[in-house]
């Protein structure tokens, strides 16, 4: 991925210095912001009139570990989390609507509604213990540890605007500064843990206990523990903030 914006920008470069400025009504763009923390993006702008445009935006993330824990936890309350190992992704993909009051097509300040769509895997290692069932009223077992990893994907639909400005810069190359946003909608998730083949019933009803004394507000969580494992259902608002963001593109 990381070559293929690479390939992006070395294109842009091209096309700057070898052709004139024909304000085109085109822009593919990417975000070098969310590109510097692995949030891989492109944007196609298509300019609608003098002072509108529409574009969609497809945004990547690989699963990896989370940034940011000491937020995490603060939402999240149970110890038995393991948020060192605990693993977040996403995908989502914009559709989005420009206002523009500037004089040109697609340049100077915009207002932008949009909607987003999104879907973020999440890996939960949760450690614990439990007491195996003694043999005999005289052997007591030692306590018995268990790693049980929730894997899964929250599903969201969310509405919101951000503001920010557009500038032509040399021949065809484009700057896109967008100042501040956010946006607000729902979700539902679902989060599966596949136990072994031996998984006792006293593991069973420890681990249905540390889910449901898992807080994460605003969400509400509905657990299920088995033979077979475990599934959490997730349900809830959802909302994001978008600060300050640097894209460039290509104006064709």
């Amino acid at each position: 991925m990381k070559k293929i914006f690479t390939l992006f920008l070395l294109i842009i470069a091209f096309n700057a210095s070898s052709q004139k400025l024909i304000g085109g009504n085109n822009i593919l763009k990417t975000n070098l912001s969310a590109d510097a923390i692995n949030n891989y993006n492109l944007t196609f702008e298509r300019s609608i009139n003098r002072f509108i445009s529409l574009s969609v935006n497809y945004k990547t993330m690989p699963l990896s570990k989370l940034p940011l824990k000491s937020i995490a936890k603060q939402f999240i309350d149970n110890p038995a989390i393991n948020f060192d190992n605990f693993k977040f992704g996403n995908t989502t993909i914009t559709f989005e609507g420009r206002f523009y009051l500037g004089l040109s097509k697609m340049s100077g300040f915009y207002i932008a509604p949009y909607i987003r769509y999104g879907n973020y895997d999440l890996s939960v290692p949760i450690n614990y213990t439990y007491t195996p069932e003694n043999p005999s009223p005289n052997i007591s077992l030692p306590p018995v540890p268990v790693n049980a990893n929730l894997d899964g994907t929250i599903r969201t639909q969310s509405y919101g605007a951000h503001v920010g400005m557009q500038f032509q810069l040399l021949t065809k190359l484009v700057l896109d500064i967008s100042f501040i946003g956010g946006h607000y909608g729902t979700s539902t998730g679902k989060l599966n843990f596949m136990a072994p083949n031996d998984f006792p019933k006293p593991a069973q009803v420890e681990l249905q206990r540390i889910l449901d004394n898992t807080k994460a507000n605003p969400f509400s969580l509905k657990s299920v523990v088995n033979s077979r494992g475990a599934t959490t259902d997730t349900e809830g608002p959802w909302a994001g903030l978008r600060g300050l963001g640097i894209g460039l593109g290509l104006r064709f």
